[in-house]
């Protein structure tokens, strides 16, 4: 009998009621692949399930070096509960193990030192088979009723089916849709009451990625300027990433080292120790790819130094540009026996790509120097200490109604030592504590927390600080890997105080408040009123977690109840974190929770109903991270109009999506970990891609009212209509009404919009219309007058994204709902 004739006797009404069920891993891909199933009627034919689909795979330690499962184990208590263990590498002696009622949705999982805890099941016998390719695999055979392995098969198959779905993209449109003439659709607004929406929809999250602070947002021009880079900033790969880096010595008259011994604070324990024996050399600073300056535009400079020895004060401060020439400079006078800050202006002569630093002390003898730094004096909003003016106006053009920082995976850190502590980045800059960025570069914390929520207090938005929930990053790889640590029981509250101080910090009273006399010290004495906190991010939700969470969700909400706390659902959109991070959500009435998710373009297509279903009368949702991924990880007019096309049920549903911030913000060319991302950038220009359009035209035309419609959509291919998307929705305080209409087919789509019942101010309106062919990066919108009336036609060109925005009656609005 043929495995195929096994296949059809399990297919045919008499097949047995109970089957065997095999249960194995194999080395494939250093043992990442996880747990896989085959099944047989008579335990010697086997036919795998999905072909080594991983029904489970292993959550411990980080993406490049870990995530494995060796010789897992896999057994069923009397109760019917399965129980899966297995080692995570060959080396730690830590065990992983977790449970599932079905095999298909498992519990979060917990790991266990080896010598400390071994498991029973970790003793079960292994059974070996062998499949019809003569191909041996080893683990443990089980007999089980034929529901469960129905189950399995059906569970690959919808995956399967799913991921066909996802893998969609718009270069197969010729044939998708081959034939295809222009559509028509009418869009007609429903008599009955205005359903209200979120008003923070669309926000902005930045995160210190690909250099998206220190040598980004943050304006600081000198690189390393406090000296504190080290070898474990990037774990030991990079010999050359030190104390020195970015900083070199020109000439033969002096030598450059760093000591310790009389810092200027404890926190800042290094600095540059220059002795010189002829006068003329220099200690020169790159900066980040080179010092960008502009002809006529002032830099302010600053170090804190000290002579050692030698009686000469002097030392001359040159920008000078890639030929030797000198575009700026001036000269200071170092003081002698303790630490100093020197400041100075200059002015750039010429506009220079690439400058250098140099720092030449005019005689013999010792000098110290730290905290060097240069500045664009014409910062955003000339703050001292600021950010760069022109990416932080691309920020604020966006209309973002919230910022949330200082990141997601940076806020809960590598391993307990490099979580973000708020404190150690706000005060002066010489004492606040620099720490190992996880993406692999170094942090200053010059943009620290009272940048930060300044910067939002700049441009309108609402300040959303993330921070972690007890536990490191689940990808830890930094002094202990996986989600098996927390902060000890026995410091949290000492942590949990720390977050109390943050919101005294920010809404504190100046004269009556320890911390809000600190913030008013350093220059704002009004209160910044924070209203929302995140406390955690992508966390798995185990035990170690979930107390953590619990202890800082209810000493947090007991002292400050008018605080929205946003609570976290795991890294992903489903499984058994996502399951049971809506659990412990809805237990503790948490207000609201942060989903992520990074999907292809045809996830979003066939998602539109994602948030339809969801109970409004459970925690509301934060759609903290997503983007859409193609191959290569393109921004073009395919992953922009897919989100844009998502974004209107997203605001269908803005009821319970009350915020959203696509993810990552910037990306520094030629210092990326990730892409794609929303804004590129190198030192004197900025890339805005198409998915920046598209968060522009949702943050510009937001409103507050969703106005019900009917979609009529004159073809009945089911393909078609998931690629045409319509939103309708009211501001309240200007009275416009603002129409969004997404077209993702090859072809035009007319539609008539009918208007009927609203009130509409002027036949005048704005056309806002990006597209192009889904390829194109370089698409923006365009921008038009445009004629409506109550009723009017619309033809959304093929790949496009329209926004038409009609001038509302408040004074009408009022007298016919007075």
């Amino acid at each position: 009998m043929s495995v195929w004739a096994d296949v059809l006797a399990y297919c045919l009404p008499n097949r047995p009621d109970s089957l065997f069920l095999f249960s194995y891993s194999t080395t494939k891909n250093r043992c990442r692949n996880g747990l896989h199933f085959a099944w047989s009627a008579d335990g010697s034919r086997w036919t795998k399930i999905g072909n080594e689909y991983g029904f489970l795979t292993c959550d411990y330690g980080s993406w490049s070096t870990q995530k494995r499962m060796i010789d897992p184990v896999l057994e069923r208590n009397a109760d019917g509960i399965w129980f899966c263990s297995w080692l995570v590498n060959e080396n730690d002696k830590i065990i992983a193990r977790t449970q599932s009622l079905d095999l298909l949705l498992w519990k979060p999982q917990e790991f266990y030192k080896e010598s400390v805890i071994m498991r029973p099941d970790r003793s079960a016998r292994r059974d070996s088979i062998y499949f019809s390719n003569g191909e041996k695999a080893i683990g443990q055979i089980h007999k089980v009723e034929s529901r469960l392995v129905d189950n399995l098969i059906g569970r690959y198959d919808q995956k399967a089916y799913r991921s066909q779905l996802d893998a969609e993209q718009m270069k197969d449109d010729a044939l998708r849709f081959k034939g295809l003439l222009p559509v028509r659709t009418q869009l007609t607004v429903q008599p009955g009451p205005i359903k209200r929406i979120s008003k923070d929809l669309i926000g902005i999250f930045f995160e210190d990625i690909n250099y998206g602070a220190d040598g980004g947002l943050y304006a600081e021009l000198i690189q390393n300027r406090d000296f504190e880079y080290n070898l474990h900033d990037k774990l030991g790969t990079d010999p050359d990433w030190n104390a020195m880096h970015s900083w070199k010595v020109k000439g033969d008259g002096l030598t450059f080292t760093v000591d310790t011994v009389q810092p200027i604070h404890i926190h800042n324990s290094h600095y540059a120790l220059l002795n010189v024996k002829t006068p003329g050399s220099a200690l020169v600073n790159e900066g980040w790819d080179g010092i960008a300056l502009q002809k006529g535009e002032k830099y302010d400079f600053s170090l804190f130094g000290k002579r050692t020895t030698g009686t000469s004060s002097a030392v001359s401060i040159i920008l000078r540009d890639n030929s030797g020439s000198v575009v700026a400079s001036s000269l200071i006078s170092i003081p002698s026996g303790s630490w100093k800050k020197v400041k100075s202006t200059m002015i750039a002569s010429s506009t220079v790509q690439a400058a250098t630093l140099e720092i030449i002390p005019s005689g013999t003898g010792g000098y110290a120097f730290d905290m060097v730094s240069l500045f664009p004096h014409n910062t955003f909003k000339n703050r001292p200490n600021g950010l760069r003016k022109d990416l932080a106006q691309t920020l604020a053009d966006l209309h973002p109604r919230f910022v949330r920082f200082p990141g997601g995976c940076v806020a809960h850190g590598d391993g307990l030592g490099n979580i973000y502590r708020w404190k150690n980045t706000i005060g002066p800059l010489e004492s606040r504590v620099p720490q190992r960025n996880l993406w692999g570069y170094h942090q200053t914390a010059g943009l620290g927390y009272y940048e930060f929520f300044q910067f939002c207090e700049d441009i309108g938005a609402k300040p959303l600080p993330v921070l972690a929930a007890g536990v490191p990053c689940q990808n830890s790889q930094d002094g202990g890997a996986g989600q098996q640590c927390g902060i000890p029981m026995n410091e949290m509250k000492a942590y949990i105080q720390e977050i109390l101080d943050l919101i005294e910090w920010a809404n504190g009273d100046p004269k009556t408040s320890y911390w809000g006399r600190l913030r008013a010290e350093a220059g704002h004495i009004k209160p910044f009123g924070l209203e929302l906190l995140g406390i955690g991010n992508e966390d798995l939700i185990s035990e170690v977690f979930k107390d953590r969470f619990k202890m800082i969700y209810e000493a947090v909400h007991a002292k400050y109840p008018k605080i929205k706390i946003v609570g976290t659902v795991g890294p992903f959109y489903e499984g058994s974190d996502y399951e049971e991070g809506w659990k412990l959500a809805t237990e503790l009435k948490v207000p609201i929770v942060d989903e992520h998710y990074y999907n292809s373009p045809g996830w979003f297509i066939n998602n539109r109903n994602f948030y339809d279903n969801y109970d409004r009368s459970k925690p509301h949702v934060y759609l903290g991270e997503y983007a859409s991924h193609l191959p290569g990880r393109p921004n073009n007019i395919e992953t922009a109009l897919s989100c844009a096309l998502y974004l209107t049920d997203v605001e269908r549903n803005a009821d319970v999506v009350e915020m959203s911030s696509y993810a990552p913000l910037f990306g520094k060319e030629n210092h990326c970990q990730w892409r794609p991302d929303m804004i590129y950038f190198d030192n004197t220009k900025i890339k805005l891609t198409t998915d920046y359009y598209v968060q522009k035209l949702y943050g510009t035309n937001g409103g507050d009212e969703y106005v019900p419609c009917t979609w009529k959509i004159e073809n009945e291919n089911d393909a078609v209509s998931k690629r045409l998307g319509q939103s309708v929705i009211r501001d309240s305080h200007s009275g416009d009404v603002i129409v969004k209409l997404a077209n993702l087919l090859p072809v035009s789509a007319t539609t008539v919009v009918d208007l009927k019942g609203l009130v509409i101010g002027t036949k005048k309106a704005v056309l806002h219309v990006l597209k192009g062919n889904p390829t194109d990066t370089d698409a923006i919108p365009s921008e038009s007058a445009f004629e409506v009336g109550n009723k009017f036609d619309y033809e959304m060109p093929p790949y496009s994204f329209s926004v038409i925005r009609i001038k509302g009656n408040l004074l009408m609005d009022k007298i016919l709902n007075r």
